[in-house]
């Protein structure tokens, strides 16, 4: 289910930022803000999506992608409620709905994340989920 996630959440970013980079919808967002974050999630979506095709992904990371998403899941919803940028109300509803979409993601994440640790041949050969030995040194 983690790899299902986070392979689900790279495309989904790769996409958005492909939607944003070559068509730059009307939602009230400048321009040059469009390019960043349209930027942004490709370059994201392509590292998550990598991320989930290792054959047992760094549980670190993962918990740095898990706490990216519902930060940004917060901030949409900081976005639209705040009126940092003049949305369009199809501006208000698509950064709502993505903020949704990316909250999605990181709780798909966390139970995969939960249930690859307790599953005591998976964790195993997991980055990040060993003790470190302690040295006397």
């Amino acid at each position: 289910m983690l790899k299902f996630a986070l392979k689900l959440d790279g495309v989904a970013s790769v996409s958005l930022g492909l939607l944003t980079l070559l068509i730059r919808p009307e939602v009230g967002i400048p321009v040059g803000w469009q390019i960043g974050l349209g930027a942004f999630c490709v370059v994201y979506g392509i590292g998550v999506f990598a991320l989930g095709t290792r054959a047992v992904p760094d549980r670190r990371i993962v918990l740095l992608v898990i706490i990216g998403n519902a930060v940004w899941a917060l901030d949409s919803v900081l976005t639209a409620e705040l009126k940092w940028f003049p949305l369009t109300d199809m501006g208000v509803a698509l950064v709502l709905a993505q903020g949704l979409a990316v909250l999605g993601f990181a709780v798909l994440q966390f139970v995969g994340l939960r249930r690859a640790a307790s599953d005591p041949s998976a964790s195993a050969n997991v980055p990040g989920t060993q003790p470190r030995s302690r040295s006397h040194a």
